[in-house]
């Protein structure tokens, strides 16, 4: 462990307090990429609702669950990760980690909006949503149990995408078909760096990997519309 660093032990005081042992150099680098990712993601957020208020022949609501779930989890992740020690962090912490869930079931939304198969479409739908409910029910009520676990679940419901395939790559266009599970391997190989906790800078690493992979799935949904 780097000598420099303070470490907070964590207590039993506050459910889901963690120990929060990053030196300055590593919250400042890990709040520059939290600060480029809130402001690339209201932009981009503004900018995909826009197109597709303008165009007659998109759904807009899919696009509206899609980056709120987006701007959600980005927001609540830099307050999280630059709050100072304090309980509120820790309550701080539910929400993060909730927004994960929100993410994953808004980004599937719009792609779900355009398939052409019903049941498929509905079915993975449901147990989708239903799923992310669940986690983030579980996330806000037990705190800081099954972390572990927890992101094994989000692996899983991010890659569940893979049961409807066939129905996905002959609806979507083939652009995102390809950002789609290449969003999915990024998002999975920057679990490795969340869970290197002895790793200096593991966390602002992880975050990177969420925004490249968030990228990914944002252009995934652009290239949707009618006139990508």
């Amino acid at each position: 462990m780097n000598p420099s660093r303070e470490v907070f032990p964590s207590a039993s005081r506050y459910p889901g307090q963690i120990s929060w042992d990053y030196d300055r150099a590593e919250i400042i680098a890990d709040g520059a990429v939290h600060a480029i990712g809130v402001c690339l993601g209201f932009i981009g957020a503004v900018t995909i609702v826009v197109i597709a208020v303008k165009m007659e022949r998109i759904e807009v609501t899919p696009i509206l669950i899609y980056v709120i779930g987006l701007v959600t989890m980005l927001a609540l992740s830099a307050a999280y990760n630059m709050w100072p020690i304090s309980p509120a962090k820790w309550i701080l912490r539910r929400f993060d980690h909730s927004a994960i869930y929100l993410l994953i079931a808004g980004t599937y939304t719009p792609f779900l909006a355009q398939m052409k198969s019903v049941l498929a479409s509905t079915g993975l739908g449901v147990g989708v949503w239903l799923s992310a409910v669940i986690g983030i029910a579980l996330k806000l009520a037990l705190p800081g149990r099954f972390d572990r676990l927890a992101i094994v679940l989000c692996l899983l419901l991010g890659w569940s995408g893979v049961i409807a395939y066939d129905s996905l790559a002959s609806t979507l266009p083939g652009a995102s078909v390809w950002l789609l599970p290449i969003g999915g391997i990024l998002y999975s190989l920057g679990t490795v760096f969340h869970v290197w906790r002895g790793l200096r800078f593991h966390n602002a690493i992880w975050h990177v990997f969420v925004l490249l992979a968030a990228s990914c799935h944002y252009w995934a949904v652009l290239a949707c519309l009618p006139w990508a």
